[in-house]
């Protein structure tokens, strides 16, 4: 992570000098490709970040490329949603994968954000500057998630999880029962969910649960089934399992994704908390905020110096996002970062556009 690190500090200290599978999409712009400066409104109105307050009717016509992490996906439909309320123009984001969204970014160079549910690796940022040794990642840190572990409302013995727990569970082999989980859970089969290994949230989820291991243990594991980028599947194997008490034939299902899907799907699901040696603790606000909830994660976007240069839409579009992102992300089921990343990102952004 010294590589990264270093990087980053360098593009920051440039840009200054300058002055996370199956395609979701929403709709389409059927616009050009235009470049003209965008206009904020209310001349020298600044949000509390320093940043222009952008009015959605002043950005001219053009295009931005938005693809990346599925957990992030719903934040960035909701503020282009109101965006296009607000007279703004139709931008198209993908939700591929985190891993999926870098390979378009720094690769393909096919996309001008990308959102992520994990940081980029140094390997993604080498991958970028071979494509152009002009382009360089710059973060912009936009929320937090509490990736959740759920449960169908039928179940009723593992509502409450040790990491070690979860471990044995995405990692049993094929035909394997809870009560190999831990001799107190009923001998039901166990069927888990997971997204596929280009998502952000499996990323996270085994540095967290496998430390990281290579190849995960998810991977060879006889009772997962990999879902790729679509979490409703999740959701509805999850919550269709059958999982009967007295019913030792009815499977109980477990899965996991951001918090934003269980809040969306809380009403067939349940969900767990999860013990890492201090106790059971399960997502929310609070223990998000004090830290005592033990998988949560930043989420991010990001973009490139060289790609707001020639777009300079792209600029506006994330100082609106980053101006409008606390009003709308706890509706989507996420919480918000801290001010100081929040302010860390406004100022990356603000000395890369010149605003």
């Amino acid at each position: 992570m010294f590589l990264m690190a270093a990087l980053i500090a360098f593009a920051l200290v440039a840009a200054a000098c300058s002055s996370d599978s199956d395609d979701t999409t929403t709709t389409a712009a059927a616009a050009d490709d235009t470049t003209t400066t965008a206009a904020s409104s209310g001349g020298d109105d600044m949000s509390q970040w320093g940043l222009p307050i952008i009015d959605p009717l002043d950005i001219p016509a053009g295009d931005i490329g938005i693809a990346g992490s599925s957990t992030v996906f719903p934040l960035s439909v909701a503020v282009l949603d109101q965006w296009q309320d607000e007279g703004g123009p139709e931008y198209a984001i993908d939700s591929i994968g985190s891993g999926g969204g870098f390979e378009r970014f720094c690769v393909e160079g096919a996309s001008d954000i990308s959102n992520a549910s994990r940081a980029i690796k140094d390997e993604e940022i080498v991958s970028c500057g071979e494509l152009d040794p002009a382009r360089f990642p710059i973060e912009i840190r936009v929320g937090t998630d509490a990736l959740s572990l759920v449960l169908s409302t039928g179940n009723y013995f593992a509502q409450e999880l040790t990491i070690e727990e979860i471990a044995a569970a995405f990692s049993a082999p094929a035909g394997a029962t809870w009560d190999t989980i831990n001799a107190a859970f009923p001998a039901h089969p166990i069927q888990a969910f997971s997204p596929g290994a280009d998502s952000g949230t499996f990323d996270y989820f085994n540095e967290v649960v496998f430390d990281e291991a290579e190849p995960s243990p998810i991977l060879e594991s006889g009772v997962v089934e990999i879902v790729g980028e679509d979490d409703n599947l999740t959701v509805r194997g999850v919550a269709d399992d059958g999982c009967t008490e007295g019913d030792l034939s009815s499977t109980c299902a477990i899965g996991y994704f951001g918090y934003a899907y269980y809040q969306e799907n809380a009403d067939t699901l349940n969900v767990v908390a999860v013990d890492a040696g201090d106790g059971p603790v399960a997502p929310s606000i609070d223990t998000v905020n004090d830290n005592s909830y033990p998988i949560s994660r930043p989420l991010y976007m990001y973009t490139d110096e060289s790609v707001i240069a020639a777009k300079p839409q792209v600029a506006d579009f994330i100082a609106y996002y980053l101006n409008n992102v606390n009003d709308l992300i706890g509706e989507v089921g996420y919480f918000p970062a801290p001010d100081a990343a929040l302010q860390q990102a406004a100022d990356a952004i603000k000395a890369a556009a010149g605003f």
